[in-house]
């Protein structure tokens, strides 16, 4: 079983940046950042696994947001930059232990607020 704790989330304004980090118990295969906006359902931003570099995104955060491992401290970030009122939501770190399918562990989540 794995535990994720996630942090820093916040109220930002338009065109602000906000880093969002995920501590890890244990090691897993990848990692990735979901995202929940209110009456809508979660979505992926971003995943990368813990053996390539080799990130990807949503397009609607292409350019704006950067995701990266540090195997040191088994953490994960999101640097999200020039944030718009539509990336306001609740933030969720994932992991999975396989190469493909469903990500089973959960952090508890992080609200993430732009206001223009």
């Amino acid at each position: 079983q794995v535990q994720l704790t996630e942090s820093g989330g916040g109220l930002v304004q338009v065109g602000g940046s906000l880093r969002l980090s995920c501590t890890a118990s244990g090691r897993t295969y990848s990692m990735a950042w979901f995202r929940q906006a209110p009456g809508k359902e979660r979505e992926p931003v971003a995943t990368m696994s813990w053996y390539g570099n080799n990130p990807h995104y949503t397009d609607a955060v292409k350019g704006r947001f950067n995701i990266s491992l540090d195997a040191d401290t088994n953490t994960a970030y999101l640097q999200m930059n020039n944030l718009k009122p539509e990336d306001t939501a609740v933030y969720y770190c994932a992991a999975r232990e396989a190469i493909v399918g469903t990500y089973q562990y959960w952090g508890q989540g992080t609200q993430v607020t732009v206001s223009s």
